[in-house]
């Protein structure tokens, strides 16, 4: 298998039991999690080398993320260690007409308030196939987004595929900001992950689809997808698909483009949805895999919508399902019976 390298932040999500309001509880659940740690897990499932770089305090919260990422297979090797903060957030889980909802508490975290000399980027590339980052990380810092800028510029060094997931979080910065930031980037970037909003926040493209009402025809993203791959020569343009009907019920499929053909994946009935946070990087990791290891684009295209309508069936950030898991839903199996 092969050696893919994510970089980001890992925080520590503090989670009310089940269903509950924030304003209900007098404890909290602790989780770890975080775009890029989340796909790092995904990949150490399927078996790969998963090295997941950031920076972390060498106190015992900081050496709790570390052991959380280890518990699961990931390399730890390249995160920094020092800063004072881990970044928490607040993620209570909705239901029916309540969506869930998010709260950060996560300025001058350490790997927001890192530098060029805590990470050797050239021998953290070296023999990697594949370098994963997300919207997120240079959002959180004017320092981050350099770091991000860095890394890629060393995995094109290395001969390293370079996938981003768009991921904007307008808790984090604005849409002006981001695409001043983002789409310098894309020249490094040869495999694209993101939804309709993010590509029109990010990038300022927009499709021709009616989200909010349901309608996610992938008819609408063909010409948005061709614009895209055109203007940064991207690999591969992904988006998922996502029919929001309530906060535990979605629709969800996916759409890939390499440059002369579609393919639209089948389309999951997620119902009910246990936890969707993570549901979009338990994507990006089975499309890494796919790529990585399927014959076609189709092949790893169904394993990623596989890969991420399990994920909404789990508690927490990380996808914890196998290569197998995955493969056995993505070729039909999805009655949900008793495995004996």
């Amino acid at each position: 298998m092969a050696k893919i390298v994510t970089m980001g932040e890992i925080m520590l999500r503090l989670s009310p039991e089940g269903n509950k309001r924030f304003v209900q509880v007098d404890k909290f659940d602790i989780i770890w999690g975080g775009g890029e740690a989340n796909v790092a897990v995904s990949c150490a499932n399927y078996g790969h080398d998963a090295y997941f770089v950031s920076k972390l305090p060498t106190h015992e919260i900081g050496q709790a993320a570390v052991n959380s990422l280890r518990r699961y297979g990931v390399h730890t090797d390249y995160i920094a260690r020092g800063g004072d903060r881990v970044g928490i957030y607040y993620a209570e889980t909705g239901a029916s007409m309540r969506p869930s909802k998010v709260l950060y508490d996560r300025a001058h975290s350490a790997i927001a308030e890192a530098d060029p000399k805590d990470f050797d980027f050239d021998a953290i590339m070296e023999g990697a196939a594949w370098f994963h980052w997300s919207g997120i990380t240079p959002a959180i810092s004017d320092k981050a987004a350099e770091l991000t800028k860095l890394a890629c510029q060393a995995a094109k060094r290395h001969g390293v595929k370079v996938s981003v997931d768009l991921n904007f979080r307008k808790k984090l910065w604005t849409s002006e900001k981001a695409i001043s930031i983002m789409r310098p980037l894309m020249e490094y970037v040869d495999v694209c992950i993101g939804n309709e909003e993010d590509a029109e926040l990010c990038l300022g493209f927009k499709p021709d689809a009616d989200v909010e009402g349901g309608k996610t025809d992938a008819s609408g993203y063909h010409k948005i997808f061709e614009q895209m791959a055109k203007e940064f020569k991207f690999e591969y343009v992904i988006s998922t698909l996502r029919e929001s009907f309530s906060a535990t019920h979605n629709g969800w499929k996916a759409l890939i483009y390499n440059g002369k053909e579609f393919y639209e994946s089948k389309r999951y009935e997620l119902n009910p949805i246990i936890d969707r946070v993570g549901g979009g990087d338990s994507f990006s990791g089975g499309i890494i895999h796919g790529l990585l290891t399927k014959a076609t684009q189709g092949e790893a295209l169904e394993f990623a919508v596989a890969a991420s309508a399990l994920k909404h069936t789990i508690n927490g950030d990380y996808n914890l399902v196998s290569e197998a898991e995955v493969e056995s839903l993505a070729g039909g199996n999805a009655s949900g019976r008793v495995q004996r």
